[in-house]
């Protein structure tokens, strides 16, 4: 209405100006002739400003209903039933489910969706033009989608009575290990509405109870993170690694355990051996660990007769360390290459030489990473703002480079890591203090990490794993992909039988479709632990429960949603053709009574 107001005071205050400036002793006579020059000009303005040209209509919303796992946290089924039984009231012609996806319905007896993805709707919504009535529990994955809903929208969402509830969200542990070793594992809990206390925790694996810790009181809302340290003992294969945490009052039991796979070898997959323990060799494990996902062990030279493990720094014979290497399908040596003599007859796997420079002839900094098998995972470093190196300027040049770096000053570069792979894959590195990257943080770490991360990757790629397949995440929840990793063979379609432990009519098949990066993706199946047969082998895979069972806070409240422009907004004049034929009319009537009256 507004709109119109301006078009009318401005287009008549136009028309009079006009017409009062050159014939004001004329102006009584000219009255019709100045109404048809002022119509003219408001419907210009008007179309100028866009104005309504009709009553807003206001169409049916569309009713959507949340039906995720997550209204049943606790195991009460009453507050679903209400906003089921709400969302059929609103319904006018369709209702809408969403979820995993988005499709209509009358409201399931109870919802299993796994996941709360709101997108969906707000896509379909922005389709038809209608607003939303959305019905939920509060805790969407992506609430911002809301935004995007037409304007009209409104979410109702149902308040859940506080519960006491401690879930664990998370667990990182190492996928392999050595028999005898002793692993660490970190746990993420997180508590409910309420203050929870007296929890314990305690660690499963395959069959044995192997940890347990007591855990401080929670906080309502809050996190915590907990480290703890077991031996793995003697048991061989795919073990489940099962965390478990009980606490009194605890209202949702499906959410109190996490679990992974755990191969478990007599070998390890890899060895670093350092004859001379630096800061360079200690922040190389976990990279080691975290990139080829294999069982590792660490060996340091203490004293000049003296070995130790680096899980417990207990003495370990040297007769130990060299039956070890011998038989690692990947080793890395640091400090004196030749510590069991010609390095090379060593080990028959994969080798890494890490000789720290005697003499450095000052700062060398880091330069480029020529053309190698791991410089695509290099291209994004800015070598310039990255910390000095020591580096020799004499260093055995190999088939490829991956790191050059030059001396202050000094225009020429140098190799300071280079590789080969014939007969095997052999990586020398001539410079050490890449440990200042990590230790910076930020992109200097980045950078650390990509690095080694690279050269340990295309390392490892020689290692031959019989198994077709592998799963490639150590935790799955149900209601997420499957990512799978190939093995040596070269079929890239692999048939993987799954078959429920407990449950031998289980049985399951899926083919597995692998790209030119190694990796399939597959549907998850129900929580449980699954015995997976492929050719050349067999693993385990562990699917814990959806996460929408885990306790979180609502992300949104009821309350009017959306900006979008709905199909109930009034009508615009741009958009109807009689405001043009209207403007034309009135100035053509104008110009022929003009003409009558004797004006040009």
């Amino acid at each position: 209405m507004l709109t119109w107001i301006i078009a009318v005071v401005v287009g008549s205050a136009l028309a009079i100006a006009l017409y009062g400036l050159r014939e004001s002793s004329a102006l009584s006579r000219l009255v019709p002739v100045v109404l048809l020059r002022a119509v003219a000009l408001v419907v210009l303005f008007a179309l100028l400003f866009d104005a309504p040209s009709g009553r807003r209509r206001a169409p049916n919303p569309i009713v959507a209903l949340d039906v995720s796992e997550s209204w049943l946290r606790g195991g009460d089924t009453a507050l679903w039933r209400t906003a089921r039984d709400r969302a059929r009231s609103l319904t006018r012609d369709s209702l809408w489910l969403f979820g995993d996806s988005i499709r209509g319905g009358t409201g399931p007896e109870l919802p299993s969706d796994q996941m709360s993805a709101s997108a969906s709707i707000a896509e379909r919504a922005l389709a038809s033009g209608r607003p939303v009535v959305l019905l939920t529990d509060g805790e969407l994955d992506d609430p911002g989608a809301l935004r995007e809903l037409p304007s009209g929208s409104r979410v109702e969402a149902a308040v859940r009575a506080d519960a006491r509830d401690i879930a664990i969200v998370s667990m990182d542990a190492p996928r392999g290990a050595v028999v005898g070793d002793t692993i660490e594992v970190q746990i993420t809990l997180r508590a409910g509405a309420l203050a929870s206390a007296d929890a314990t925790l305690t660690f499963q694996l395959g069959n044995a109870t192997v940890a347990g810790a007591a855990l401080l009181s929670m906080p309502a809302r809050s996190e915590q993170r907990k480290t703890v340290r077991f031996p793995v003992g003697a048991a061989e294969g795919a073990l489940a690694l099962v965390a478990a945490v009980q606490s009194a009052g605890d209202s949702e039991p499906r959410n109190d355990t996490v679990g992974t796979a755990l191969d478990v070898t007599k070998a390890p997959g890899a060895v670093l051996v350092s004859s001379s323990p630096d800061y360079d060799s200690r922040f190389l494990l976990p990279v080691l660990r975290g990139a080829v996902s294999l069982p590792t062990r660490a060996y340091y030279r203490v004293t000049p007769t003296s070995w130790r493990g680096e899980a417990t720094l207990t003495t370990v014979n040297e007769a130990e360390v060299r039956r070890v290497l011998r038989s690692a399908p990947l080793a890395i040596i640091h400090g004196d290459t030749a510590v069991f003599g010609p390095p090379r007859t060593a080990t028959s796997g994969a080798l890494m030489l890490i000789t720290p420079p005697v003499d450095t002839s000052g700062e060398w900094y880091p330069a480029a990473a020529p053309p190698s098998p791991v410089s695509a995972a290099l291209s994004g470093i800015a070598w310039d703002s990255l910390p000095p190196i020591e580096a020799s300027a004499s260093i055995t040049n190999g088939e490829w480079s991956a790191l050059a770096a030059a001396r202050a000053r000094d225009p020429d570069r140098h190799s300071v890591i280079s590789g080969t792979d014939r007969p095997r894959r052999i990586v020398t590195v001539g410079a050490s203090g890449f440990w200042r990257w990590h230790f910076r943080g930020g992109a200097s770490a980045d950078a650390y990490a990509a690095l080694w991360g690279s050269i340990f990757d295309w390392l490892a790629e020689a290692r031959s794993d019989v198994r077709a397949a592998v799963p490639a995440e150590g935790i799955v929840r149900a209601g997420e992909r499957v990512r799978w990793r190939q093995g040596t063979t070269a079929d890239s379609v692999v048939v993987a039988v799954l078959r429920r432990r407990g449950d031998s009519a289980s049985v399951d098949s899926i083919l597995l479709r692998f790209g030119a990066d190694g990796i399939a993706e597959s549907a998850a199946p129900t929580p449980g632990k699954y015995d997976v047969a492929v050719t050349g082998g067999s693993a385990l895979l562990v699917v814990n429960a959806s996460r929408e069972l885990l306790p979180r806070a609502p992300a949104v409240v009821t309350g009017a949603v959306g900006r979008a422009a709905a199909i109930g907004d009034a009508p615009r004049l741009r958009d109807s053709w009689w405001p043009y034929l209207a403007v034309l009319v009135a100035l053509c009537a104008e110009w022929l009574l003009r003409r009558r009256i004797g004006l040009r």
